[in-house]
């Protein structure tokens, strides 16, 4: 059976979470020693089933935009099907945090909260969560159900308090049209960084207007850590240590990887825009038929198909060969908001069942988040579902107390030493590493 691997954060380092979004002073004017009634054991309410209750209740349910189409599947299906109603709000992803933490310092929290999955520990150490632990033992298929998003809401006390929601994976796309027309062969992307550098170029070689090689978000940390980290775990490198208070971003296959990007700077080969792409559009030049080849969000590939690419998929390669990819993508539990657990609870048990991951989900072309049904009818013949499942194996979810300050926000040093090492070549990457590092231990 498939094992999702995440790296869990030590207990000691709890204590140093820093959300500076999430208004800590008023969340904790806000608890009290005393648990609230909905989050006392997570067991469900007399005389609910442990499918949960569907009443006709409407649920208030919010999700990240970059998420938007498979929320809105699973939210569609579900409300096509149940009494129960859920109401979805989509919330622009530089917004989500401010968002959450206004209103759970309010206590207006919606029923159901999803969030990206490297935020989800954060959430629960701060409360933001009902505690489900009684309810996710007692489905029938906890123990096939992928552990990242599980683990990532479970507290240093072993409780739980969040489900997948959508996983998302990271993989390499390429445009066949323009690989064809640059005298590539459209149905090989490249198995090392070296290939891909390659490639990348024989595309930005056709001159033509607007299209480049290659492009990346070069101004969004979260983008390039779902890009990037997996070309540096194929190679057998650690991005961070196992306790999450050291940055390892300075290996030789780490400088290799960059290095490779500053010399596509240098041919030309990078779109114009990347240095200023803050992730708002990071995907939007190859689904516009742009881009010869980048790493990217399997949950864009559909958007892409659909725009009239005929895109590639593979793995994202390691410096020499191999392959991984970050397992991302959206955890969701019930909030401590919500008066509604019985019934938010039956949307989440819904959402993970036989039938909602098969002919929802992987019907979709998404990637379920139980491991038994990864190879399933609709993957056979899908060699976009298919690369994901290859892939799944050797994938990873990085966590440390800090990640966020570190990696994901707004001017982070590690988008300050991608930008020093690829746009500028500075030769700071061991010095910006360093402050990686301070970030991560603070």
């Amino acid at each position: 059976m498939t094992k999702l691997y995440l790296r869990r954060r030590p207990a000691r380092l709890v204590a140093t979470v820093a959300m500076g979004a999430l208004a800590l002073t008023g969340l904790a004017a806000c608890s009290s020693d005393e648990p609230s009634s909905n989050e006392s054991s997570g067991s469900a309410a007399p005389g609910a089933s442990a499918d949960g209750v569907d009443d006709g209740t409407t649920l208030s349910m919010w999700t990240r935009a970059p998420l938007e189409r498979q929320a809105t599947q699973l939210v569609d299906a579900y409300n096509a099907s149940h009494k129960n109603q859920v109401k979805l709000e989509i919330i622009p992803n530089d917004d989500m945090e401010g968002k959450v933490g206004g209103a759970a310092t309010n206590g207006e929290l919606p029923d159901l909260l999803a969030g990206d999955v490297v935020r989800v520990p954060y959430w629960v150490e701060n409360g933001l969560f009902t505690d489900v632990t009684d309810r996710i033992d007692a489905l029938p298929f906890k123990d096939d159900i992928s552990s990242g998003h599980i683990d990532a809401g479970t507290d240093t006390d072993g409780k739980e308090h969040t489900l997948p929601f959508v996983q998302d994976i990271s993989v390499m796309v390429w445009n066949k049209a323009l690989y064809k027309e640059a005298g590539l062969d459209p149905e090989k992307g490249p198995t090392t960084i070296e290939e891909f550098k390659t490639q990348a170029q024989a595309v930005a070689g056709l001159k033509k207007d607007g299209v480049s090689g290659t492009y990346y978000g070069g101004n969004c940390g979260g983008c390039l850590v779902f890009t990037w980290f997996p070309s540096i775990w194929a190679a057998g490198d650690e991005v961070i240590s196992e306790d999450g208070t050291e940055s390892l971003l300075n290996s030789d296959s780490a400088k290799t990887l960059y290095n490779t990007f500053a010399d596509l700077n240098e041919s030309g080969a990078v779109g114009a825009g990347s240095k200023e792409e803050t992730g708002a559009t990071w995907t939007a030049p190859f689904s516009g038929g742009n881009v010869g080849v980048m790493p990217y969000p399997n949950t864009a590939v559909a958007a892409a198909i659909e725009a009239g690419i005929d895109v590639g998929v593979g793995p994202i390669p390691g410096i020499e060969g191999g392959t991984s990819t970050f397992l991302g993508g959206d955890a969701m539990g019930v909030s401590k908001d919500s008066k509604k657990v019985d019934q938010a609870w039956n949307f989440l048990a819904w959402s993970l069942s036989d039938d909602t991951q098969l002919n929802v989900v992987a019907k979709a072309g998404d990637v379920v988040s139980r491991n038994s049904l990864l190879d399933n009818e609709f993957t056979k013949d899908d060699p976009t579902a298919s690369v994901a499942t290859a892939v799944i194996p050797n994938g990873r979810t990085p966590v440390a107390a800090n990640f966020s300050e570190a990696f994901n926000a707004s001017g982070s040093p590690w988008v300050t030493l991608i930008r020093n090492a690829t746009f500028d070549r500075t030769d700071t990457v061991d010095a910006d590493n360093d402050a990686i590092t301070a970030t991560l231990g603070q």
